[in-house]
C-alpha cells in the first residue's frame, strides 16, 4: 500500500503542543473550534493525530515561500 503522507505533493502535517496552540490561538484571536477543520481520516495526518489536535500545514507559495495553515482535527 502506498503511503500518501510521504507524497511529494503533500505538504508538511505537523501536530502542535499545547503551548504552540495557544500561542496560534493568541496570534489570530480565534477559539480553537473556529479554526478551519480536517477529517481524522484525512490521509495526510501523521499517524498519531486524535480528535482535538491542532495541525499545522506548511505549503509551497508562488506569492510567499512558504503558506502557513492551520487545522483542527475532527471526527
Amino acid at each position: 500500500m502506498v503511503d500518501v503522507s510521504q507524497h511529494e505533493l503533500v505538504p508538511d502535517h505537523v501536530l502542535l503542543d499545547a503551548d504552540e496552540i495557544d500561542e496560534v490561538l493568541a496570534e489570530y484571536d480565534v477559539k480553537r473550534t473556529e479554526l478551519p477543520k480536517i477529517k481524522r481520516t484525512d490521509p495526510a495526518l501523521p499517524d498519531e493525530a486524535e480528535v482535538g489536535d491542532v495541525v499545522k500545514i506548511t505549503r509551497n507559495s508562488r506569492t510567499t515561500e512558504k503558506a502557513v495553515v492551520y487545522r483542527l482535527v475532527v471526527s
